[in-house]
């Protein structure tokens, strides 16, 4: 199906409030060299189904409320929208534990309204993908509860099994499980089963051709359904040193090192493109681009006939911290992973996911006074960089953090666990419930807030989390009437980025790279060439622009004002403006 070609570019927004000076579609002039594809130039809205929208009253959001938000989606200018899971699943980790892959989980609706679902999406050519998450399954599953009757079974070797007898197998640290230990034992047939996460996701064994078929057979049925893309889960994680070899010392600083890009992912990934990528119109992305560069270029690269699209984790271990974080470590990250990618293969750009805090709490300034200007700001980072942008539901919004205070009130099973294993460990729990608050998984997944009324709008019912208390004022039906609103610039500012090539496939150059409040760059393709201010503090930032940078206006300002004399730039906090150069 076509790109979107957005409608929005009809309309004329002042440049007070963040003007997009309109300019001809330039994809047509493109030089065959940037490698011109659909995914590159994807605006992709992800969505926790959860989340978004309940009809039924259960307080889970469901299907049919995406689709009855449809026009709010499209309106949004973006054209591809990624779920997290929707199979059925006994919601150990909120869908990330399968039962079974080719169906749809009770709580989200029916086949019949994921098959209307995506007719109705490509009628306003969204373009949707599905996550796969095939490096475990659910202890539900059929193949892990006929897997565990015996050690005969025709279904034992599709998960990792390590018989008693043999001792207690070298240890493997559980990313989830409370106890840190990833072997788990089950009396029915005195043997060990391996987890890297929950015990109720039993690993799945990738070494066994029957279990890669099984993988390629679900994507193709879903591919066959019409789904554009797949998103891979872990899938840095699927292949393993079946020995089980003892962890070297200082192991747990480099957990994808030893974990993840095992002995054969190359093999089982051309595999994979072989069987299902390269025989439909879609493109994967795999969560995780291992630890070095290399490995990155390993899975992306166009001539390595693997995957399409790296989403680096990098960004995301920035901010972790009480204390805040510094803009030039922000900037680095950023930097380097850019200019490995200037050349060949492509990356994912994005502040926020489902495993992660809202990126204005994080990244940004989430008080009443600078919350929105932070999170326009943010957002022009986002649509202004190379890669594939991925914007997460609510971030239009300017939602923020719930901080939850107990742990009573956290429904994530890592927020959980890692509580139990805090106290196990006679840990800091007024450190960790203070982690929490600012870093928990559950801070990005509350339900989206689309009017003032009861629970936002998102249920008649009772939510599966809380909604916000700013629910008030920050919800889609209030950002719809202003114009100054985060959502309006959203929209703005995708429909700049659909419109000016140079942002999706321009080269980029780092200014002040020592600047400690301001992130500033260019982008250049073709004769074409902008300018990339972004203010990520509170206190004013003063510019002196080099000799060779001549301004035209601002094409987006993300404030009123622009305090302008010269090559001299005074931006306000948070302030974020785009420039067209001459």
């Amino acid at each position: 199906m076509k790109r979107i070609l957005l409608l929005l570019a009809l309309l004329i927004f002042t440049i007070s409030c963040g003007d997009v000076e309109k300019k001809s579609n330039k994809n047509d002039d493109l030089n065959n060299e940037v490698h011109r594809t659909w995914w590159k130039e994807a605006v992709i809205y992800q969505i926790y189904p959860r989340s978004f929208k309940d009809t039924d009253g259960d307080g889970i959001g469901d299907l049919k409320g995406i689709i009855e938000k449809l026009d709010y989606i499209e309106s949004l200018g973006v054209n591809m929208v990624w779920l997290n899971p929707i199979y059925s699943s006994p919601n150990a980790d909120n869908g990330y534990d399968i039962s079974n892959y080719r169906e749809i989980m009770d709580e989200f609706g029916t086949m019949e309204d994921f098959d209307l679902m995506l007719r109705e999406m490509h009628k306003r050519d969204i373009k949707f993908v599905m996550d796969v998450v095939v490096n475990h399954s659910s202890d539900e599953h059929r193949w892990f509860q006929e897997s565990r009757k015996s050690r005969d079974n025709p279904y034992r070797d599709y998960y990792h099994w390590w018989p008693a007898e043999k001792g207690k197998p070298n240890y493997r640290y559980s990313l989830f499980d409370p106890k840190g230990e990833a072997w788990k034992y089950d009396s029915i047939t005195d043997a060990y089963y391996l987890h890297y996460f929950s015990q109720k996701q039993p690993d799945l064994n990738w070494e066994n051709p029957k279990v890669r078929q099984e993988v390629y057979d679900i994507m193709k049925f879903w591919a066959e359904k019409g789904v554009d893309g797949f998103r891979l889960d872990a899938f840095q994680f699927v292949s393993k040193d079946t020995s089980f070899p003892p962890l070297p010392e200082g192991y747990e600083k480099e957990v994808i090192k030893y974990y993840g890009m095992g002995p054969n992912l190359h093999k089982y990934l051309k595999e994979l493109n072989k069987e299902v990528l390269s025989q439909y119109d879609v493109f994967a992305v795999s969560e995780g681009a291992g630890s070095t560069f290399e490995d990155a270029h390993s899975l992306v690269d166009a001539d390595r006939n693997e995957l399409q699209m790296a989403y680096h984790f990098e960004g995301m271990d920035v901010g972790n911290s009480l204390d805040g974080y510094k803009l030039s470590e922000f900037k680095e990250v950023y930097t380097k992973w850019d200019s490995a990618f200037a050349e060949k293969g492509w990356l994912s750009i994005f502040l926020a996911n489902h495993d992660v805090p809202r990126m204005v709490s994080k990244f940004g300034n989430d008080s009443p006074e600078f919350r929105k200007a932070s999170s326009k700001m943010l957002n022009t980072f986002i649509l202004s960089m190379r890669g594939t942008p991925y914007c997460y539901y609510g971030d239009e919004l300017g939602m923020t953090n719930i901080g939850f205070e107990n742990i009573e009130q956290y429904q994530d099973i890592v927020a959980k666990n890692g509580y139990e294993k805090t106290l196990n460990e006679g840990g800091d729990i007024s450190e960790y419930m203070a982690r929490l608050k600012f870093l928990s998984r559950d801070n990005g997944r509350t339900p989206m807030q689309w009017n003032d009324s009861e629970h936002a709008g998102f249920t008649d019912g009772t939510p599966w989390l809380p909604v916000n208390d700013n629910y008030k004022t920050v919800n889609v039906e209030a950002e719809e009437k202003d114009p100054n609103s985060c959502l309006n610039y959203f929209r703005k500012m995708v429909d700049l980025r659909m419109n000016y090539p140079v942002l999706v496939y321009g080269d980029y150059k780092l200014l002040f790279p020592d600047h400690k409040q301001v992130y500033a760059y260019t982008r250049e393709l073709e004769g074409q060439k902008m300018l990339v201010l972004l203010n990520f503090s509170e206190q004013t930032a003063n510019l002196e622009l080099p000799d060779n940078l001549t301004l035209n206006k601002p094409l987006i300002n993300n404030l009123e004002e622009l305090v302008q004399e010269g090559s001299q730039i005074e931006l306000q906090a948070y302030q974020a403006v785009i420039f067209d150069l001459k």
